[in-house]
């Protein structure tokens, strides 16, 4: 990559991790940070019943990866509708705390960590493009005249679900889609996730606290 478009990614980067911040920081039980493989674990798996049936029924391949082609909307396994409202889970999935998250992906599969995402990333073209591959032709919000909706390339269909907290509140559906990964250091408060906005195409990764209700995507073991 050329420096100088470097310097304008890494810039970028830096401006939407200090936007989700601000986002976060008004929860205030949030906190993002920089997310290193080093603090990787598995995500674990449950025992196959219907609703794990039906909720691999939407698969698709990507490289030598297969992932759920849909965000995870499984009621047995917790979350939240976005607002409490049921049509918002049928649109974006359910959201999920990361120890809910950690449990709710079917038999076979299992919660990304960070080296499966970038993965992901890698194969979409990296993280200065990849979102725009990754995200739905449709369900995303305009931003200063343009569509942020995408192009997807490989049938990923990534919505943006927003973000809910442990006190109810919820944000930015439409805007924002946000997933856990399992990555986590030991006895801590917080976990790592991937983001992607309506109003750029950085696939962007980060840490914050584990009670957040993000997204859940799941990984063919």
């Amino acid at each position: 990559m050329h420096p100088g478009v470097e310097m304008g990614v890494e810039l970028r980067r830096r401006n939407i991790k200090k936007a989700i911040n601000i986002v976060l920081a008004a929860l205030m039980v949030f906190a993002i940070g920089a997310c290193e493989e080093k603090k990787s674990q598995v995500g674990s798996t449950s025992t196959s019943n219907d609703a794990d049936k039906s909720a691999t029924e939407k698969i698709v391949k990507i490289g030598n990866q297969v992932w759920m082609s849909e965000n995870l909307n499984d009621a047995s396994k917790g979350g939240k509708c976005y607002e409490n409202k049921p049509e918002n889970c049928e649109k974006y999935g359910r959201l999920y705390t990361w120890e809910e998250a950690m449990k709710s992906c079917p038999s076979g599969w299992n919660l990304p960590n960070n080296a499966e995402w970038q993965t992901l990333v890698d194969f979409a073209g990296g993280d200065g493009i990849a979102a725009k591959k990754l995200k739905a032709k449709k369900g995303w919000n305009d931003y200063d005249g343009k569509s942020g909706n995408g192009a997807d390339y490989f049938g990923f269909s990534a919505l943006p679900g927003g973000i809910g907290s442990p006190f109810g509140k919820f944000f930015n559906v439409g805007n924002y889609g946000y997933w856990w990964s399992s990555s986590s250091e030991s006895n801590s408060n917080n976990a790592c996730f991937r983001g992607i906005h309506y109003d750029d195409y950085f696939a962007l990764g980060g840490e914050t606290d584990k009670t957040a209700l993000f997204s859940v995507r799941c990984v063919k073991d």
